[in-house]
């Protein structure tokens, strides 16, 4: 069996004004991606895969134009240099938008059923986080996506893809797939699979795929920075039995509309104002204060100075801050060196115009020793705060990310991150954990953002409408249902 491997894996929000190009991507071609560790799973099955390539960028803004039509054409190449093939697998996303391109996965994966043609099986793991169309289940065979948030079983995911896509080229047997679209699009953080009502409903889906005829149950929650039509909650199975998927599909998408208005933030949220207050009279320690409207991971900006303007405006002490992306603020302190006195202008350097800088004097504690010039980060303070400074819009989600720069996350008063829900390395030391809903272009207010592409009525952004779930077959099953 020749299976080919690609994809591109990146969620971007509509309202951040940074594009992503070729630079902010970590791209695996030819042998280096079967070699990476991110693939190394497919060694376990029965098959030849043969790389293409593969794109991965944290969450942003929009991709520009010439980066992914560069992306697309040499995936496109490299695909048609391997032909013929049995099969194709897909390693996605879900929730990419490309300038002046709606529905982008749509056009990745319909250029390559295009390329491939009918014959070839096509299979493709996502993120519960992307947005599913039409043209997108119109062009695969089977479907399955992430079934926690935060991701822990990432690999789970893409085994289960593969699995699918061995069994059916080694049996001959060729699934159904089909979709129940959801008209409520929610924040992650609202729908934490470790928080209920999502909790009990992700329990639902390993029972669905033991029921005879079914061979995966996806829910997806879609991702709600994206203004696009597609955005949207959906119930997505894959399985031989159409009845069946068709009811299971239904009921699931019925539960998800029933539940819409109990998803609730799994920690104790507020303002900037009232999270920084309670982190600072906090009698236990170390405070978690997540900053969420300003969530790289969640196609944040990542250079807002909110959160520390009020620090620094109340005394704040034991704080550590990771941290903010500014390019010039840490280029100057690796210039001025460690022990160096300066003053800063920090934020606000990529979004100009949506926050605000702060400027102060700053003393260079620690500057991490790299050749790389992207990847430089500076540890500055500034009162009883040590702040973070990179030259790249980047996470602080794992303890290792602060011992590199010389910081104990543990024998902080507060640590402040640039995050939704906590990533399963911080969660644990949380004592407790506060969100603040602070403003950004993942903010979680999402009804204060404009929503000018929706096409139908959806929740939370309209409130007075029925639904009854509606079970959208694959134009490619139509002949096998």
């Amino acid at each position: 069996m020749r299976i080919a491997v690609g994809g591109i894996h990146i969620e971007c929000s509509t309202y951040n004004p940074v594009l992503n190009e070729e630079k902010d991507f970590r791209v695996v071609r030819g042998d280096e991606l079967t070699a990476a560790p991110y693939f190394a799973f497919l060694k376990d099955y029965d098959a030849e895969f043969l790389p293409t390539i593969h794109a991965k960028a944290i969450a942003g803004g929009p991709v520009a134009r010439h980066t992914y039509e560069a992306f697309k054409a040499e995936f496109l190449d490299r695909l048609k240099a391997l032909l013929p093939l049995d099969g194709l697998y897909l390693a996605m996303h879900g929730a990419m938008y490309v300038e002046g391109m709606e529905d982008a996965e749509g056009d990745w994966i319909a250029a390559a059923r295009a390329l491939v043609g009918d014959d070839c099986t096509l299979s493709a793991s996502y993120d519960l986080h992307g947005n599913v169309t039409q043209r997108i289940i119109d062009a695969l065979d089977m479907y399955s996506t992430y079934r926690t948030a935060p991701h822990i079983d990432v690999e789970e995911t893409m085994r289960r893809s593969v699995k699918m896509l061995v069994e059916s080229l080694k049996t001959g047997v060729k699934p159904i797939l089909l979709w129940a679209p959801i008209p409520v699009v929610l924040p992650g953080e609202r729908t934490s699979t470790v928080d209920e009502p999502a909790k009990s409903l992700y329990e639902l889906l390993p029972s669905i795929d033991a029921i005879e005829g079914v061979w995966d149950a996806s829910l997806m929650v879609g991702y709600v920075w994206a203004d696009e039509p597609r955005s949207t909650a959906a119930a997505i199975m894959t399985g031989t039995d159409r009845a069946v998927l068709e009811r299971e599909a239904k009921k699931l998408a019925q539960a998800y509309w029933d539940v819409r208005g109990d998803f609730v933030f799994g920690c104790e949220t507020g303002s900037i104002e009232e999270c920084v207050a309670k982190a600072i009279a906090s009698p236990t320690a170390p405070v978690v204060l997540a900053e969420s409207g300003d969530n790289p991971t969640g196609g944040g900006v990542g250079d807002r100075a909110d959160v520390l303007a009020e620090l620094i405006a109340n005394g704040a002490t034991g704080v550590i801050f990771a941290g903010i992306a500014d390019k010039a603020a840490t280029e100057a302190c690796y210039a001025a060196g460690v022990g160096a006195k300066l003053k800063l202008t920090v934020g606000a350097s990529l979004d100009t115009k949506g926050s605000q800088p702060v400027t102060d004097d700053f003393t260079v504690k620690f500057l991490l020793e790299t050749e790389d010039a992207s990847d430089r980060q500076a540890v500055v303070s500034v009162g009883g705060i040590d702040l973070v400074l990179s030259a790249k819009r980047r996470p602080y989600h794992n303890i290792v990310d602060f011992t590199r720069l010389g910081l104990d996350p543990h024998l902080a008063k507060v640590i402040v991150v640039k995050s939704g829900y906590l990533s399963p390395e911080l969660a644990p030391i949380a004592n407790p954990n506060l969100m603040a809903l602070s403003p950004g272009v993942v903010d979680q207010f999402v009804e204060r953002l404009s929503r000018l592409r929706k096409q139908k009525p959806t929740y939370p952004f309209d409130k007075d409408f029925a639904f009854t779930p509606e079970a959208l077959l694959s134009s490619r099953s139509t002949t096998r249902a």
